[in-house]
């Protein structure tokens, strides 16, 4: 059996404001959805500090609920068991092989200098397991360093969420940071698809990573290849 830990935010709004932010809920679901009930994986949940796991309501829209999403919203076991999270200090990351980052503005605050992140991804990373992404969750891995001191993404492929979303997403005045920006910035090579909002997915080793909400499906079904392939 493979084993998949799914790390989510417990961030709930955006600093210096009163706007409310958290998990993309079908990121997490769309992924999630991939595997349940396939005997051959197990997938644990974690966020950064246990316990209610936020979610952004912008992923809550009619708009944005897609139909798979809504039925896992409207599952009080699914629900009650996103609500209880074991924080990600519980999680022994060596029992792993693929470490999955579920986005949300959230991430962009509990993600990037989280020692526990940094542990996690290293350990599955050396063990020659799936370091893996979607939208913001890819900040996970700005400030992760191996051990020769350098960024781990250094000269590695990624994708997440592109500056050009966040305008459309009405969200640029409120982030901290651009992730597309500060991923360049960490000397990875950024790409996207031309189309905004349009799923993109990016393979690169043991990187796996979504550009967007739209790409959370294509990230699961690449892991799920590589896992079986291994």
């Amino acid at each position: 059996m493979k084993k998949i830990m799914i790390v989510n935010t417990s961030h709930d709004q955006f600093d210096g404001s009163d706007k409310p932010t958290g998990l993309w809920l079908s990121e997490l679901v769309h992924f999630y959805d991939v595997f349940q009930g396939d005997p051959n994986f197990q997938v644990d949940l974690f966020n950064i500090k246990g316990g209610k796991t936020p979610l952004d309501p912008m992923s809550l829209m009619p708009v944005t609920l897609d139909k798979l999403t809504k039925s896992y919203y409207e599952n009080d076991v699914f629900m009650q068991r996103l609500n209880n999270l074991p924080s990600i200090d519980e999680a022994n990351p060596s029992e792993y092989d693929v470490i999955y980052f579920t986005g949300g503005h959230g991430v962009m605050y509990d993600f990037v200098h989280n020692d526990k992140i940094h542990e996690a991804v290293n350990t599955i990373y050396n063990q020659n397991g799936i370091v893996s992404a979607v939208c913001h969750g890819t900040s996970a891995l700005l400030e992760v360093k191996g051990s020769d001191n350098h960024f781990l993404i250094d000269g590695h492929t990624v994708t997440g969420f592109s500056n050009q979303e966040e305008v459309l997403a009405n969200r640029k005045q409120y982030i901290p940071f651009e992730l597309e920006t500060e991923l360049k910035v960490k000397d990875a090579t950024y790409r996207k698809s031309k189309i905004p909002m349009k799923g993109h997915l990016e393979v690169d080793g043991q990187f796996i990573t979504g550009q967007n909400p739209a790409s959370a499906k294509l990230v699961a079904e690449a892991v799920k290849d590589a896992l079986t392939a291994s």
